[in-house]
């Protein structure tokens, strides 16, 4: 043990186990929830066992006192009484691995320095990712590992919105991951794409922040990180309803951002007509069948003309509503029904197929056409920038669900043709919208893909949810880091948060925004963190403005380097973290 000052010893009125003790404070000592404890006891045979933890609760209570009001007694110095406050410590790490409870009367000590990184396993992590600060100001680290599908993989973010600041976190938790050095030479195959669905804030990840200040500079160097922008963002955004330019519907930010559709060619020919069913609906119901076998014979029929729209049947399809249009007239004629639905398919069958059909007609209008025809750009794609952003507030909830599941199958199927080389973190907030826990749909089914089977692929999913109890079990399962921020009190009584400890789970109906409850597999107690405020811009009036925007032509195109703003790989092999 360190020669810091004793907090206090072990109490000997209350049971010491050897995963939970308590320590009486010595007088003008104190502990605060967070800390981190050791203790020593000698053991025969072995030598000194170093028991160390984390305080989860403390108490303060009057020693000699009987009744409630006797508290005024004591304070007017009538009634002897001794102020006594105890702290409850629940082990996190015990060495040499000898089980013993702390005896009573041991001196237990706050654990700083060496002592800490080994009571929390930073010492045993080669490859450490800041998080943000612990209780005592110091850093908090998660390990890579669990990361990047080493030895686990996923991210399960929950909390009440605009309160618990998820997507805040999710982000920081990238800019760390990316800029802290960790990755070493895989920063450069290291993407993550994000999908943005409140607002046009996620639109200035590469432009500073005017609120950034030398406290906030130093915060950052305490993580080992410089305070900056995002050095590589892209940004995807629909193209405007009723405009055939193909002009990205954005109005904060006004260059830099491409937009993003499908051609009826692209499609017919990936059957992505699924897709538009992405609602989730009880797999029994029949007319999933016909979703299936019209997607199949659109992909057969189907001729690219050229600039994006089809050719089925001797007509040209130029628009979303003209292949809604096409498919219903085949399914309403007695003739051509039995081809395009099926030989057994009834009449209701097709018609609870045609009534979702026609309702997807303003929800995808914008999104999948072909008549945008000299307009560059349209596919989402992460191989221009180490952060992609895609944004949705735009498009309805549909639209929503379809650009998501479209996307995410398109990654993992590229992902997949690739090989494991490089990483791809995929960060999706209000994930109980398309991982609900009941029922089926395709973007449920990549989702449970990518969380089952995404390790092995170098996919990684980064959720954010208000409730995790609403999202499908495997996915907050298969997720090894878990991050808690504020919860409603409802929502914190649920089994899901079973691996936050009482005081914790109580806590987090208070959490301030900035602070969250981060659970990590080797850490047998969750770490309350704090990290620090974005050196990004999050909105349009927190912008310093772009830099680049000096490089500006006469049209507003800025002329830029490709690969001027990529990570750069260490000189020296010496140099890379692993």
């Amino acid at each position: 043990m360190s020669e810091e000052a004793p907090v206090g010893r072990v109490v000997g009125t209350e049971d010491s186990t050897p995963l939970q003790f308590s320590v009486a404070l010595a007088p003008e000592q104190y502990l605060q929830l967070d800390d981190v404890v050791v203790t020593v006891r000698p053991v025969p045979g072995i030598g000194p066992v170093l028991t160390s933890g984390v305080v989860t609760e403390v108490r303060a209570r009057h020693e000699g006192a009987t009744f409630g009001s006797d508290v005024f007694l004591i304070a007017d110095g009538v009634l002897p009484a001794h102020v006594q406050e105890v702290a409850e410590v629940t082990t996190t790490r015990v060495e040499p691995e000898c089980y013993v409870p702390p005896t009573p009367g041991s001196l237990a000590q706050r654990a700083t320095g060496e002592e800490r990184a080994r009571a929390l396993y930073f010492d045993q992590m080669s490859l450490k990712v800041p998080v943000g600060l612990g209780r005592d100001g110091e850093p908090i680290y998660v390990n890579l590992e669990f990361l990047d599908g080493t030895r686990g993989g996923h991210v399960s973010i929950s909390g009440i919105s605009g309160v618990a600041t998820k997507t805040s976190f999710a982000l920081f938790l990238l800019y760390s991951i990316f800029r802290s050095g960790v990755l070493g030479r895989r920063s450069v195959n290291a993407k993550a794409l994000v999908f943005s669905v409140k607002g046009e804030d996620l639109l200035f990840l590469d432009q500073a922040n005017r609120r950034l200040d030398d406290d906030l500079r130093a915060a950052y160097a305490k993580l080992g990180l410089l305070a900056a922008p995002f050095a590589s963002a892209g940004f995807f955004a629909p193209p405007t309803p009723d405009d055939l330019s193909g002009r990205p519907h954005v109005t904060g930010r006004t260059s830099g951002v491409t937009a993003f559709w499908w051609t009826l060619a692209e499609f017919c020919a990936e059957e992505l007509l699924p897709y538009v069913f992405a609602d989730a609906e009880d797999e029994r119901n029949q007319y999933t069948m016909v979703i299936h076998q019209v997607a199949a014979r659109l992909r057969r029929e189907a001729e690219a003309v050229g600039d994006g729209a089809v050719a089925v049947g001797g007509k040209v399809l130029r628009t979303y509503d003209d292949l809604v249009e096409f498919v219903s007239d085949r399914l309403t004629d007695e003739d051509d029904r039995r081809d395009w639905a099926g030989p057994v398919t009834g009449t209701g069958t097709v018609n609870a197929f045609l009534r979702r059909l026609r309702s997807s007609l303003k929800p995808l209008r914008t999104i999948v056409r072909g008549d945008l025809t000299d307009t560059p750009g349209r596919r989402v794609s992460t191989d221009a920038h180490q952060v992609t952003v895609v944004d949705l507030h735009n498009l309805p909830e549909r639209a929503q669900r379809f650009v998501v599941g479209v996307v995410l199958a398109s990654e993992t199927a590229r992902k997949e043709a690739a090989g494991p080389g490089g990483l791809l973190f995929t960060m999706i907030d209000e994930l109980n919208k398309y991982a609900p826990r009941e029922g089926s749909s395709p973007i449920k089914e990549v989702l449970l893909d990518i969380a089952e089977r995404g390790r092995s692929l170098g996919i990684i999913l980064i959720g954010a949810q208000q409730t995790a109890s609403e999202v499908e079990r495997r996915i907050v399962s298969n997720s090894s880091v878990k991050v808690v921020g504020r919860l409603d009190p409802a929502e914190a009584g649920r089994p899901e948060y079973g691996f936050l400890p009482a005081s914790q789970r109580q806590r987090a109906t208070i959490a301030k925004p900035g602070t969250m409850f981060v659970s990590q597999p080797e850490i047998p107690v969750p770490l309350a963190v704090e990290f620090p405020f974005p050196a990004w811009a999050t909105r349009l009036s927190e912008s310093a403005g772009d830099p680049e925007r000096a490089g500006a032509t006469t049209n507003g195109a800025v002329r830029r380097d490709p690969f001027a703003r990529l990570p750069v790989a260490p000189d020296d092999e010496d140099d890379a973290p692993f």
